[in-house]
């Protein structure tokens, strides 16, 4: 089965060293952490929001050489507040070791909201299920620092407690992995929600920004046009996706293999949790039937 026909417009190639920061405008420094993967593309992006007193958005992964490199980058100014997108190892490990060298207080949406026996097929970015914020953040709260002001939003889909934080002052957003800059962001069942997903990319195009920060690629500058194109992609992917089970295609790997003919296989367990995801929002309207009891014996039919 072909790929849908949506060209979403990735920056794949772009100038960075990992631990190296790298001024992105007058309030935005980003450092890279040398965690690259098939699910991290380069790294986790960490970002340094301020100019005197910094906020630190998304710390990444438990690694000792990102922290000094974080810590080098802040070069001897104040850590006031650490933000979290969510609770994947990838993007909040570190900010327990972050919290103690800085005394910054770790602000999130909550907990990881799933316990270890119901967590999907493993990946690079698990989730961290020993995570507790010092405070927990509403949707569009804002956050107020030395100079900068964040706003939070809650962006589920990817993950139920998923936050994207707006930097009014620069029309800027930092996407977590709600929208990452190499690759559509997979939605993992139980948690991760396609309905929730496409609500939240409908309420990022009610919004008005001129560039995207992601935690994994590069800078997205045309926002608007970057979220339509995803938005479009994931619609066709849920037609082919039904089209599959309608042709007869009933265990999950069989609708991957055929949804997902031209990917690197290496990639199927990532897109089968995208594949289940988009099921998922088919059985709960209707249009497809499902039978078995854990993820791989599923059997889909048309309903």
């Amino acid at each position: 089965m072909s790929v849908p026909p949506v060209n979403i417009p990735y920056v794949k190639e772009f100038d960075f060293v990992h631990g190296r920061p790298d001024r992105l405008s007058p309030l935005v420094t980003r450092v890279i952490c040398n965690n690259p993967g098939p699910f991290t593309f380069t790294g986790s992006g960490t970002y340094l929001v301020g100019t005197d007193r910094l906020a630190i958005i998304d710390p990444g992964p438990n690694d000792e050489n990102h922290l000094a490199a974080l810590l080098a980058a802040a070069d001897g100014r104040e850590i006031s507040h650490i933000l979290i997108t969510h609770t994947h190892r990838d993007h909040c490990g570190g900010a327990v070791a972050l919290k103690r060298a800085t005394g910054a207080a770790v602000l999130a949406w909550g907990a990881h909201p799933t316990q270890p026996d119901e967590a999907p097929p493993a990946l690079d970015e698990g989730g961290d299920f020993s995570f507790a914020p010092d405070r927990m953040l509403a949707d569009g709260e804002l956050v107020d620092g030395d100079g900068w002001q964040l706003r939070a939003i809650h962006t589920p889909g990817h993950i139920s407690n998923h936050l994207c934080f707006e930097l009014p002052a620069e029309q800027a957003l930092f996407t977590g992995d709600h929208i990452m800059g190499w690759a559509t962001t997979v939605v993992a069942p139980p948690d991760g929600n396609m309905e929730d997903y496409m609500a939240s990319l409908d309420l990022l195009l009610g919004r008005k920004h001129s560039v995207y920060y992601p935690t994994h690629g590069a800078p997205i500058p045309a926002p608007a046009e970057f979220v339509r194109a995803v938005k479009d992609h994931r619609l066709a992917r849920d037609r082919q996706i039904l089209a599959s089970v309608r042709a007869g295609h009933e265990g999950l790997m069989d609708i991957v293999a055929d949804v997902y003919a031209d990917v690197d296989k290496r990639l199927h367990v990532a897109a089968a949790l995208n594949v289940r995801a988009h099921l998922d929002r088919h059985v709960r309207e209707g249009t497809v039937s499902v039978s078995g009891e854990t993820m791989m014996a599923l059997r889909y039919r048309p309903a």
